[in-house]
Formats: C-alpha cells, structure tokens, sequence
C-alpha cells in the first residue's frame, strides 16, 4: 500500500527540534547532571511524539512511523551490546586488580605536570592501534581517569584529556568504523582520506597538547604527594598489585589489533579479567561473595555478581571505596534508555522526512569552498545534536553534500576531512548523544563537566573551517578531470 504523504514544511520541521533543545536546556537547569537520569530521556519520547504527530499530519500512518523508529533502535544495537559488555570488563578488571595495577604503576610514572598531556597521547596511541575511541576509553582511559584523580587533577580535565587522544586516534586509524565510514560515503578511498585528514589533524592535536601542558604546569604545585603514596599504600593492601596483570589488557589489545570485532574482543577481556581475579585476588573474591569456607561457589558468585551488577570495594578509605566501585552491566542501562530513546528521535524525524527538508534548505547551487566545508560542518553538528547518532552525523550529510562538492570542483577527500572533522569528533559533546551518553557512564563523568576541556574535538571543526576559507590545502578537479568525470556520468544515463 502507497501512502498519500506530502513533503513536510520548513516551519513544521523544526518544531520537534524547538520542542527538544528547550526541553533539554531546562532539564539541564533544573536537574543539572541529573538530566541524563530520566529527564533526558522523556524529553526525546516528547520530541518523537511530536514528530510523530506532524507526520501524521502529512499522511503518514503511524505504523511507518513506527517502523522507522524500529529501524533507528536496530542501527544502535551494537552499540547497546558494547556498552553492556563494558559494564561487565570494568567489573572484573576492577576487582581483578587490572585497574588498580595500572593505577599503582601510573602513579610513580607519570607526573602531575605532564599528566594531561601523556594521558592524551597514551590514549591517542591506544586507539590508533586498535580502532576504537570507546575501547580506549573503557579501558586504558578508566585507568588514567583513576591515576589523575589521586593526583588531585579535576575529573573534567582528565576526561577531556583522555577523550580528546582517543578520538585523534580514532579518527586516523584504518581499523576505525567512521574512518572507513566517511571516505566510503564521500566517494574516496580511505588511504587518501587519511593522509588528507593529517593537514587538519596533527596541527589541532598539537594545540590541544600545548594547551594540556600549560594547564599540567599550572596544576603542579597543588599535587598531594602525601596523598598520593597513602593511596598506593592502600592499593597495595587491598589488592596483590602485580605486573603479570598487564597481560589481560595487552591480549585485548592485540586481539583488537588482529581486528578481532570490539565485541568478541572485549568479551575474552571480561572472561579474562575474571580468571585473573579468582587467580589473583582470592581476598577480594571472598570480601565481595561473603564466602570464606568454599572458594569455587565464592568465585562463581562473585564473578557472576560483578558482571551484573554493582561491586563495592572495602578499602577503608573512603574515597578510595568510591574510585574502586563498579556497576556492571547495571550501571549501564541508564545509558543504554538514553540511547533508545535518542533513537525514537532521530527515527521519527527521519522517516518523516523532517530532517532532510530541514538540511536541503541550506544548500545553493553555487558557493565558494569555504561556505560549502561550513555548512557541511554545520549540518554534521546538528545531526550530532538532533539524531543523536554518529554514524548519522556522516552517513546522512555525507549522501547530501557529496554531488554539491563535486559539482563545485572540489574532490571528495574534501568532503570526507569534513564528515570527520565535525560529524566523528563532535559527538562526544553532546549528552543526549550516543556516544557523549557513553563517554559519561563509562567515564563516571558528566559531559557537561568534560566537554570544555575536550580541546581536540573543540578545535577540530574550527581547524576545518579555516583551512576552507583561507583555501588552505582544498582539493580541486582539473578541468580534465571535470570533463572525464562529465563524460563518464553521461555514458552512464545512456
């Protein structure tokens, strides 16, 4: 059955989105990093609803509709699996002395002043090998964000140092979902695309690194060193703190670098980390099932109970008990509504045909580079921030704009630096995003604490403008290359 549907109005389209952001900015003032809580979440339900009704103003069953949200959630469940996975890696790489190892270590290694600016590049490092912001960031990151917080550095500072390297990484490795992602959709290949993005690139991370040096230097002098040993004190009480539990990490790294999917890979890490807390950490075990009298039902239970659900620590210092908390599988679902309910949205607006109307009307025939890399830029940003999907943010401009930057002489690595350097790296700014909802559950920071010090994926869309408007490194067609292309697309049609 065809249905009768009319294209939705400018004026029409973006109500749903007026509805959203006001909703949004008042949960932010009312619950403040609460929002994320539930607030959040019914907002979206309430933006979707709308979008719903204005569809099916304009001859849209409800069934479609609902299908097209359907088909949004389905997009988002690998993600979903992955963010309950890494609930269950956290809980035994806690309570198998991973993290706490690492933090021990990291604590005579790495020095206040210059821990920004290594925690940047280690997590740069990290994720170019393996492909994966949110890998590094739930693993290595969560080591880091547990070093720089005994060393007194605000949380917000280190997330948006650890966030900042991961998403470099990201977004010039081979092995990336997204780096493969934007060439494909802007025509390119991907070696291209990533020796393009290095002009954009490189120079942001530098500025950002800089910046995280200046900040480090400043931090120095207010380093508890005191506090600092007490905290290794306690680690080496709690835990048997041992080298040997660096091989748990490094296999799910080689694994990853084997290009192993994130998933079976991070599951091997959960089982392994697992084994080495019934290896290594009998005490611990036995703290957290109660058990003293039968070691393997204390070690089923507990390793179980961790996956699951939450896993407190006794320590006998307090702060310490809070940094050594996990919540497992739990602990994740409050991202993972957000993430559902996200995708309600973007689904609803999408099949409606809002979204697009709404982009279209910013497009002219003509423009110079500069105008055409800022609206492009523009309109990843606001995918980021209306779809709440990353994959969105370059699948949908990059389908838009990719004749519109072909028909103005310029290459399609143009296009594809662009998708990147706005849609990839934005995305962990907002809260109702997919992968800002991630960062912050997985992080046990609010985006709203971490974003202004995310100096990469600040300065990114900001490197990206500059370059197009001071024409700096902008690919263009010959005007053979024009009349091959021309002649190839007329042969086509015939």
């Amino acid at each position: 059955m065809i249905e009768n549907t009319r294209s939705p109005k400018f004026v029409e389209s973006f109500i749903p989105i007026v509805v959203l952001i006001s909703l949004l900015s008042f949960n932010v003032y009312v619950f403040s990093d609460n929002a994320t809580g539930g607030p959040n979440q019914i907002a979206l339900l309430f933006g979707a609803v709308i979008a719903a009704g204005i569809g099916m103003g304009q001859g849209f069953s409800w069934k479609v509709i609902q299908e097209g949200m359907i088909n949004s959630i389905k997009s988002s469940l690998g993600a979903v699996l992955i963010l309950l996975i890494i609930g269950a890696l956290s809980g035994t790489w806690m309570i198998s002395g991973v993290v706490p190892t690492m933090i021990y270590y990291g604590l005579d290694i790495l020095s206040p002043s210059f821990f920004l600016v290594a925690t940047s590049l280690i997590c740069a490092i990290v994720a170019l090998a393996t492909g994966s912001s949110w890998s590094t960031i739930a693993t290595v990151g969560i080591a880091l964000l547990g070093i720089g917080s005994v060393m007194g550095i605000s949380e917000g500072m280190i997330a948006g140092a650890i966030i900042s390297g991961a998403y470099f990484g990201d977004k010039m490795s081979p092995l990336s979902d997204t780096t493969n992602l934007a060439p494909a959709m802007a025509g390119t290949d991907l070696f291209t695309h990533i020796r393009y993005m290095m002009y954009t690139t490189i120079p942001t991370l530098m500025i950002s690194l800089l910046i995280f040096l200046f900040i480090g230097l400043s931090l120095d002098s207010k380093t508890d060193l005191a506090g600092i040993e007490s905290m290794q004190q306690t680690l080496d009480q709690t835990f048997n703190i041992s080298a040997w539990l660096f091989l748990v990490p490094a296999v799910v790294i080689g694994l990853i670098i084997m290009k192993w999917d994130a998933l079976p890979a991070l599951f091997f890490g959960t089982l392994a980390g697992g084994v080495a807390a019934i290896v290594a950490q009998p005490s611990i075990v036995n703290q957290l099932s109660g058990i003293t009298d039968d070691y393997f039902i204390s070690s089923y239970m507990t390793f179980f109970n961790t996956i699951a659900g939450a896993s407190n620590i006794e320590t006998g210092n307090v702060a310490m008990n809070d940094l050594l908390s996990t919540g497992g599988m739990s602990g994740m679902l409050n991202t993972i509504w957000l993430v559902i309910c996200s995708m309600c949205f973007g689904g609803a607006m999408e099949v409606t045909g809002m979204l697009k109307k709404i982009t279209s009307s910013f497009i002219n025939a003509r423009e110079s580079a500069g105008s055409l890399i800022a609206k492009t830029a523009g309109t990843c940003i606001f995918f980021n921030a209306t779809t709440s999907d990353q994959y969105l943010a370059i699948v949908v401009p990059g389908r838009m704009f990719s004749k519109e930057f072909k028909d103005n002489g310029l290459k399609p690595e143009n296009l594809s630096r662009t998708l990147e350097d706005s849609g990839t790296v934005t995305s962990p700014l907002i809260p109702w995003n997919t992968c800002g909802a991630y960062h912050a559950g997985v992080l046990g920071v609010a985006t709203g604490s971490y974003w202004m010090f995310c100096f990469f994926n600040l300065i990114s869309p900001i490197m990206t403008l500059l370059y197009g408007f001071l024409n700096i490194r902008i690919r263009r067609y010959s005007k053979e290359e024009l009349e091959s292309i021309k002649l190839a697309h007329t042969a086509k049609k015939s």
